[in-house]
């Protein structure tokens, strides 16, 4: 059995025996202490809340025939599982703050126990007030099987991503994040070299290379692309990439750090088919449908016509009324 499959058939019992393996500590909340810097906290969380206000999808309504009313409103999620790796407290604001703007009513936020007391004071800063010190996949099965939240977001190391994937066929994720990484087109060695260095920072399995065309970039699809060189003409073309960074003035730790776009970006690929964090992660779109009388008389020859086709006279016979 793995630690999630353990946690699910044990609930708390299990969180707790790995947690005292893994963390060397029982899972609890996290009592915050320290020095966090409140004021670049609060400037960052501005500007995440500004862009992604801005991302809110419309509420919709067509009425389709005569009598025939259909409505799609975007609701936010009840309640959210955030981890958050070990000291990212820009990653807690990444993952938060959007989640405060939709509206999600409760929090819950895992981080490993080694810089708990950190992230529980930028937690504070930010009105959230749920921070368990829980790190690993023992974290991803007490939010998935104990807390029972709707949805689980942040990126880990690769152990948490395996749990991620595991507990993903009963608790929606926003996406499986890998090793991190930078593809950078053209420029000179010395700006090239500076967003190597950075991502180098993640981690010995960092993926941090540069390439000569934007034809070898797409081709990766990575987390972060980086055009220097031809980059405004470039700009335009990329399909792939989670984040791109237009020219010599934009790197990645700004958009890391200090823009306002989002930095939980898809990984190993993905992003040839979805993007990264934003306010629709913590949404959730319900269809609302009304006929009256007269349109459901309107479009019933359709409905028995299509349930005739497919041998369902049950179907037919539920809009005779």
């Amino acid at each position: 059995m793995t630690i999630v499959t353990e946690i699910k058939a044990e609930g708390m019992d299990a969180v707790r025996r790995w947690a005292l393996e893994l963390d060397g500590q029982e899972p609890a909340r996290a009592v915050a202490a320290g020095d966090v810097p409140e004021d670049a906290i609060l400037e960052l969380a501005d500007r995440v809340r500004r862009w992604h206000a801005l991302q809110r999808p419309a509420d919709i309504e067509l009425e389709v025939e005569p009598g025939v009313l259909l409505q799609r409103r975007w609701l936010p999620l009840d309640t959210v599982g955030v981890y958050v790796p070990r000291n990212l407290v820009s990653t807690l604001v990444m993952c938060s703050v959007p989640a405060q703007v939709a509206g999600v009513r409760r929090i819950v936020v895992c981080t490993p126990p080694d810089g708990a007391a950190t992230i529980a004071a930028a937690a504070e800063v930010l009105g959230i007030d749920e921070v368990w010190a829980l790190g690993g996949p023992q974290a991803i099965g007490f939010l998935a099987y104990v807390e029972r939240v709707d949805k689980i977001v942040g990126p880990g190391n690769r152990y948490v991503n395996d749990a991620k994937l595991e507990v993903s066929r009963d608790v929606p994720i926003d996406l499986p994040g890998g090793p991190s990484e930078v593809v950078v087109v053209g420029g000179d060695g010395e700006l090239v070299e500076l967003e190597l260095a950075a991502q180098r920072e993640h981690g010995h399995d960092a993926v941090c290379t540069s390439v000569a065309t934007l034809a070898e970039a797409e081709a990766i699809a990575p987390e972060h692309l980086v055009l220097l060189g031809d980059a405004e003409a470039e700009a335009e073309s990329v399909r792939n990439a989670g984040a791109v960074f237009v020219g010599p003035w934009s790197p990645v730790a700004a958009g890391d750090y200090a823009t306002g776009g989002n930095h939980v970006l898809p990984t190993n690929g993905w992003a040839r088919s979805v993007g990264g964090l934003g306010l629709e992660t913590f949404l959730k779109p319900v269809t609302i449908q009304r006929l009256t009388e007269d349109g459901l008389a309107r479009i019933r020859p359709t409905v028995e016509a299509l349930a005739a086709a497919e041998g369902m006279p049950a179907h037919a016979a539920a809009v005779q009324r």
